[in-house]
């Protein structure tokens, strides 16, 4: 059996074709192409042969998934809401706290999100602030999350009659004590069964039927499998995209005769104001703000990224801008996942740093982007002694596609084809 892995990104739709026993047997890719995002889909399938058993997918495609947080209060239930969006795929685009008022929903509305995440108060609690919340909201066609106070939730769900509304386990069930796990998964669900089909991707229903993961949660379980070989420190993985970029560290554990992976909850970031084609523009905003650039570069760099984002299939002659935007991208992601974990990646810090995406894949060499990461104050520590790699096969995501359709072995194997430097 052959398997077809794809990943329908916002700029390019990527795929891998794979053995049954995990050996890659070839890789194609085509411009993403929306409206009708079957097209690119069509063209790598024909590239690859056209004849694959099965085929998995994932998506980040339509500029990844915009999600606004309700809260109750921001350094409590929004920031909790913050955070959960951030490691689920999602770019918040909105964050609100305190009761809505009629500013507040036209603001939110504004935001154009593709999802709202509704939290607020502890389980048993003070409900009011969740259920005001919850009658404005009624009025903003998005779906929703509802992942506040349990008690309140059936009142809140019956004030949000007609709108698509997934209730979930508080995000903050009691004082001091965050449980983002349920409301990630219910975002994820969320986005595979409701805003997907609704991103102007696709006509027909055959699209939906495809994917099967965000891939970030592709990509995270391909690097927990990668921390399961036999790796002296974490894995860090940096990811830069047209959309976003992405970074994942998984830190593998040995208890008794086998290998484990221990996967803390916050091991994945989701940077979706940081990319080279739609979110270009962040990355100089961010980068001059941070003091990685001064104000003359910033002003070549903001002209060069308007130009990216204006058109993001442009291919520039010259790929230095690019590089110099992916290395700022990097540092400014990686600075914001160290942040999120308290700068832990495990007992001896980051021992693989695995860089992915287009830029780093078809670049001659990716030493300019090492040296900067690796002379970041900040990044030193970490990646003082870290072996560096290329995803240039771009295996991470379809050994996750692998490993969650059950063929653990075949992604093991499939992840063996990484060149370390």
């Amino acid at each position: 059996m052959t398997v077809l892995c794809l990943d329908i990104g916002s700029t390019w739709t990527k795929g891998a074709l794979v053995s049954h026993a995990g050996e890659l047997l070839g890789t194609a890719q085509h411009t993403t192409t929306p409206p009708e995002v079957l097209q690119g889909i069509d063209a790598v399938t024909r590239a690859l042969g056209g004849t694959a058993e099965r085929t998995l997918a994932c998506s980040s495609a339509g500029g990844g998934l915009r999600l606004a947080v309700v809260g109750q209060e921001r350094l409590v239930s929004a920031e909790a809401g913050y955070r959960v969006a951030l490691s689920a795929g999602a770019k918040v685009v909105h964050v609100s706290a305190g009761p809505l008022d009629g500013a507040g929903v036209r603001a939110l509305r504004a935001a154009a999100p593709d999802l709202v995440l509704l939290v607020g108060g502890t389980d048993g609690g003070d409900a009011s602030v969740l259920l005001h919340n919850a009658r404005r909201l009624a009025r903003v066609a998005v779906p929703i999350v509802l992942a506040g106070n349990v008690d309140a939730q059936p009142e809140a769900a019956g004030l949000l009659d007609g709108r698509t509304v997934v209730r979930t386990a508080n995000v903050l069930p009691d004082v001091g004590e965050l449980a983002p796990g349920p409301a990630r998964a219910a975002i994820r669900d969320v986005f595979l069964r409701h805003v997907i089909g609704g991103k102007g991707l696709s006509r027909g229903r055959r699209f939906r039927g495809l994917v099967r993961a965000v891939t970030p949660d592709a990509v995270l379980r391909g690097v927990s499998r990668l921390a399961m070989q036999d790796r002296e420190g974490a894995v860090l993985v940096v990811d830069v995209g047209g959309a976003t970029t992405d970074v994942y560290s998984a830190v593998s554990t040995v208890e008794g005769p086998e290998r484990t992976v221990a996967l803390p909850p916050d091991r994945r970031t989701v940077e979706g104001d940081l990319g080279l084609r739609w979110s270009a523009p962040g990355v100089v905003v961010e980068a001059l703000a941070e003091k990685l650039i001064d104000k003359d570069e910033a002003v070549v760099l903001q002209r060069e990224s308007a130009a990216r984002a204006a058109d993001v299939t442009w291919l520039p002659d010259d790929p230095a801008v690019d590089h110099r935007l992916a290395a700022l991208a990097a540092v400014l992601a990686v600075r914001r996942h160290l942040r999120l974990v308290d700068g832990q990646l495990g007992p001896q810090g980051a021992g693989l740093l695995v860089l992915s995406g287009g830029v780093f894949r078809h670049a001659d060499s990716t030493e300019g982007v090492e040296r900067v990461l690796r002379a970041d104050p900040v990044l030193r520590p970490v990646l003082r002694t870290a072996a560096v790699a290329v995803d240039r096969d771009y295996v991470l995501a379809p050994a996750g596609l692998l490993a969650e359709d059950g063929r653990t072995d075949a992604a093991d194997r499939l992840l063996t084809s990484f060149r370390v430097s």
